[in-house]
């Protein structure tokens, strides 16, 4: 991610703070763009992407781009072709960005200490 943008800084699992579409300069704020990822889900887990870990980064420009970095619980994930274009979808169609990116990082790999307590909770996995 480039030091131009903002990387992503809210803990899994915290509540967000007051969520606004866009900061003054109109330009979107990381609570507004983690609470577009939490919509997608993976169809074979009712938990969010966001929950689940699979976030990695959230890079915010001054310009209204948005770029994701992000990964899959597996390389041959059935999903790997829907779920980052869902993420980005989601995270387009907020008020104030202009181009929305989503690339797959597989380092480091997923496990599930990536996880939110809510996911572990709503998952039994505690």
């Amino acid at each position: 991610m480039s030091e131009e943008g903002h990387i992503l800084t809210r803990p899994l699992g915290a509540p967000p703070e007051e969520t606004v579409a866009a900061d003054q300069a109109g330009v979107p704020d990381e609570d507004s763009v983690i609470s577009a990822i939490a919509t997608v889900y993976d169809p074979e887990i009712p938990v969010n992407i966001y929950e689940l870990g699979l976030i990695y980064a959230i890079d915010l420009h001054d310009d209204g781009r948005v770029d994701i970095e992000m990964t899959l619980t597996a390389p041959n994930c059935p999903s790997a072709q829907e779920l980052p274009e869902q993420v980005r979808e989601a995270v387009a169609a907020l008020p104030g960005v202009s181009k929305a990116s989503v690339a797959i990082v597989w380092d480091p790999p997923w496990d599930m200490s990536r996880m939110s307590d809510d996911a572990r909770l709503a998952l039994n996995m505690f």
